[in-house]
């Protein structure tokens, strides 16, 4: 990717025009409300910063930006056919419950919701499925996941507001073709519009959404700007944690779900993602009775289990994909053009081989963990202490192994709070959200809602924006 598709050097390296521009690069940000809590008092909105952002937008090419948008749609049938395919999620998850304790727990509560029973028809899905761009040398780059989340997927609300944050910069900057090049952008009204499908036709007026959130709330505005838009719509939001769903929820005897006296009609998990999440046992039975209830969960746990690193790897074998799209060759097109080399590390001859091709030549590859949230993930030669450690036993098979995916750095400014202004080599990452609602067997709406670019300093292989790593962005498409 030439920087002749980004922003010029004279740009920059004019020290002074630099300057000038980071100043009213924040004043942008927080006029737009791209905005976050401090992390001294993160339950507190008295005195908030702006969320750090890019100064300049990112160069991505308009053919990959554009793959990445026309396969979100398979991506949601995918996720959504997998939630339903108890045999598939048996199988692909034997391995991995033996030694992973939280995937363990997540299983169970799965397996007892399919012994009682779905008491909800009504499946809604909002996911974000992550790619970087991989380029060798002269290659043309090619779009490859990372991952798809289907638990909490962030930055829907504060992406929709960046874009204007980077045409008044570029406007700024004299580069006025530049800033019409950025895409509007709204996912925060795409995913509230599925909620809202949702709560409606789970068919009480009276009903409440809840949004399921942790108890350190910084990223409060990012879940605001969803949740407005549910208002708008006159539909009513609550937000509990774990331990109010524990100490004031109820199922009647149809199963509807009472926290406080009031019907829950959907509830969106913006927590629960991670084992920390769960601090106690009263978390793990106050998400049991939000799953066995009838109110819409998002995800529901065969959701939330089929975004497990774990489920990606099986995906990537020969023949898997076609399980789930029997007639639809060009959606299994679409959708393995974007798999990254994904290894199992079973025991057995296959788990052996991958093991010795890692430990040959760690640089080439990334070992995962079943865990969401950023700041996981294994590089360089650690993966060869790990894999040293877990080789001959089963917990070898709470990773899977991954190719390393090779991005063109890009020189950028990072804007945070309290930081000093110096360009550095960044390299990003595409989000797209994808929303979907099924009632029954009828896909009621499927569709891509809109993207997110998070860029990092290079030095940084792991982490997202709310992990404190990368910064928000936005594509300059070319």
């Amino acid at each position: 990717m030439r920087m002749a598709q980004g922003i010029p050097d004279e740009v920059l390296m004019n020290s002074a025009l630099i300057k000038e521009l980071a100043e009213e690069a924040k004043d942008s940000a927080v006029t737009q409300g791209v905005l976050m809590r401090l992390q001294e008092t993160p339950n507190s909105s008295e005195v908030v910063s702006f969320a750090p952002f890019t100064l300049f937008p990112t160069p991505v090419p308009k053919a990959v930006f554009s793959q990445a948008l026309a396969v979100q749609t398979h991506y949601n049938t995918l996720v959504d056919k997998i939630s339903q395919d108890a045999d598939f999620l048996q199988e692909a998850l034997a391995s991995t419950i033996t030694v992973d304790d939280f995937t363990a727990r997540l299983f169970k509560i799965h397996q007892q919701i399919l012994k009682e029973g779905r008491s909800q028809s009504i499946v809604l899905g909002l996911n974000r499925s992550d790619y970087m761009l991989d380029q060798r040398e002269n290659d043309t780059p090619s779009l490859k996941q990372i991952e798809i989340n289907t638990i909490a997927a962030s930055f829907g609300g504060l992406s929709s507001r960046t874009p204007d944050v980077h045409r008044h910069i570029l406007k700024m900057a004299g580069r006025l073709e530049e800033s019409e090049r950025i895409l509007d952008n709204n996912p925060a009204a795409g995913l509230a519009r599925a909620i809202a499908k949702a709560w409606e036709l789970y068919g009480s007026e009276k009903a409440v959404v809840v949004f399921l959130v942790e108890d350190v709330q910084r990223n409060i505005f990012d879940q605001r700007y969803v949740e407005y838009e549910l208002w708008k719509r006159n539909i009513h939001v609550i937000r509990l944690r774990f331990e109010d769903v524990f100490k004031a929820g109820s199922l009647d005897q149809d199963k509807r779900l009472f926290v406080d006296g009031k019907e829950v009609g959907v509830v969106y998990f913006r927590n629960g993602y991670m084992p920390d999440n769960y601090t106690s046992e009263q978390s793990w039975d106050a998400r049991l009775l939000m799953e066995r209830s009838r109110a819409v969960k998002c995800p529901d746990i065969s959701t939330h289990l089929a975004g497990t690193k774990k489920v990606q790897q099986v995906l990537a074998r020969p023949g898997v994909l076609e399980r789930f799209f029997p007639d639809q060759p060009q959606a299994v097109q679409q959708i393995r053009a974007t798999f990254a080399g994904l290894y199992t590390l079973d025991l057995g001859p296959e788990g052996d081989k991958t093991v010795s091709m890692a430990l040959a030549a760690p640089e080439r590859f990334v070992l995962k963990p079943q865990r969401e949230g950023g700041g996981n993930n294994i590089y360089g030669s650690e993966i060869c202490q790990v894999l040293e450690q877990v080789k001959e036993s089963t917990e070898r098979t709470a990773y899977i192994l991954m190719d390393k995916i090779h991005p063109t750095p890009v020189r950028n400014y990072l804007m945070r709070q309290g930081s000093p202004l110096k360009i550095s080599n960044c390299l990003s990452e595409l989000g797209v959200f994808g929303a979907y609602v099924r009632q029954g067997k009828d896909m009621v709406t499927n569709e891509c809602v809109g993207h997110l670019l998070r860029t990092k300093s290079s030095e940084h292989s792991d982490g997202g924006v709310a992990a404190g790593v990368a910064v928000l962005d936005n594509p300059l498409l070319f």
